[in-house]
């Protein structure tokens, strides 16, 4: 039998429910079970610090690289001294990588998103580098590239884009998440991938309500007749939650109510003011969660409880998530895990790599038309149609997106890594 390895994982942080956070945490489980040992890298965490590196200038927000930020995006051109302090902080960065290898022995890197999304110039440098400089085996897992993303059109960074983001190097196995990423990886950078998705463990079903989360329909404020219809994202644009609102108005069930788990982004405050007054100009009751939800169970300062989102998911009667774009969408396979019947938006990865595998859901397809409202107001009138719907889908995303395609996927990588340096 091969020897566990010491695997690093490197990011800007690693902390909380963000999608990189989440699938970094899969990832180390499922390596768990094959015995290597996961280690922590990045600016913010919330790992066990006796097998995590905290350094707080790699993480995105970290006050001297917000100070580069500005001076780098919606420009065509920066200053020598932008350039001085992009490599000042690189070269620290890189030295502390080197530290990090030292300190836990490590054998192999994964980097999470760090050579994807250049939200961390410096960063991405001192990875790029370091690899360069020390040949150690590594694996890059990209979530969502910067040609994905309209802020990151126009830029003063087309040297680093182009270095880093993600970088050329013969011993950096790439991995994607969805296949458009895999094609314009290819197309824009000649750079050949895998694809593993997203993934929850199928095989193992979530456990029933506890005492600690029987209470969530109470503390959200619903009558015993109401219907809760679960919104399991963040306030933002892309989530098109305004179509969530548009479907319940056209249901005209007054035991519907919208519930949102998580609160508006830095981009959307502008958007959930604009979905409180569409809510009431539709007559639709939205109910923003986010205060009493977060990232582990805990009482706020007044002696309420805080729940997680998987507290949620089980009194749901129906999930809503009609998004614009996702880079895969985990709240797809959390809706699918807790046996919720699901509304989704027809975004391209969705209807490119997942509908595909047999997955059936109602769709939004641009607007909502009756077909739609009629088949949601099935699924939530006829329980043997809903329950043969969700168990039909979970069957599906059983065999496609559970642990056992990444367990599989990630040992064919570590075995590949491992003929290389030997």
């Amino acid at each position: 039998m091969k020897t566990p390895e010491n695997i690093g994982f490197v990011s800007t942080r690693f902390a909380g429910t963000d999608g990189v956070s989440l699938e970094a945490a899969k990832w180390a489980e499922v390596l768990w079970q094959d015995q290597h040992v996961s280690y922590w890298y990045g600016g913010v965490l919330d790992r066990d610090p006796e097998m995590s590196m905290c350094v707080p200038e790699a993480f995105f927000g970290h006050s001297e690289n917000r100070w580069i930020n500005e001076r780098l995006w919606d420009r065509t051109s920066r200053g020598q001294e932008a350039s001085r302090r992009i490599r000042e902080l690189a070269e620290y960065l890189k030295g502390t990588l080197y530290e990090y290898r030292e300190r836990f022995e490590l054998d192999i890197l994964i980097l999470q998103n760090v050579l994807t999304i250049p939200m961390h110039i410096p960063l991405g440098v001192a990875v790029t580098e370091f690899l360069l400089e020390t040949r150690m085996p590594a694996i890059a897992h990209h979530h969502d590239f910067h040609w994905e993303r309209q802020r990151f059109q126009i830029s003063a960074v087309g040297d680093y884009l182009e270095m880093a983001f993600p970088p050329r190097i013969p011993h950096l196995q790439h991995v994607v998440i969805n296949q458009a990423a895999k094609d314009q990886l290819g197309w824009r950078k000649g750079i050949s991938s895998l694809l593993i998705p997203n993934v929850l463990d199928y095989e193992n079903p979530p456990d029933p309500i506890d005492d600690y989360a029987a209470d969530v329909r109470e503390e959200i404020g619903l009558a015993p007749g109401d219907l809760l219809i679960l919104q399991p994202t963040r306030v933002i644009p892309r989530k098109g939650i305004e179509h969530a609102i548009h479907l319940l108005r056209r249901i005209e069930d007054s035991r519907c109510k919208l519930v949102v788990s998580h609160a508006a982004g830095d981009e959307g405050l502008i958007y959930c003011k604009e979905l409180c007054a569409l809510a009431r100009d539709e007559k639709v009751e939205l109910i923003l969660f986010e205060a009493r939800v977060a990232d582990r169970r805990q009482l706020n300062e007044d002696g309420r409880k805080i729940y997680v989102l998987k507290d949620l998911y089980p009194h749901a009667d129906l999930v809503t998530f009609p998004s614009l774009y996702e880079g895969f969408g985990n709240a797809l396979l959390e809706a699918i895990y807790f046996r919720k019947p699901l509304v989704i938006g027809n975004y391209s990865v969705y209807s490119r790599d997942i509908v595909p595998k047999g997955i059936s859901l109602p769709t939004v397809k641009g607007f909502i038309d009756r077909d739609l409202v009629e088949e949601t107001r099935r699924i939530l009138e006829d329980q043997d149609y809903r329950e043969q719907l969700v168990e039909h889908n979970y069957r599906v995303a059983e065999r496609y997106f559970s642990y056992r395609v990444l367990r599989n996927s990630l040992r064919l990588i570590i075995a590949n890594i491992r003929n290389l340096t030997e």
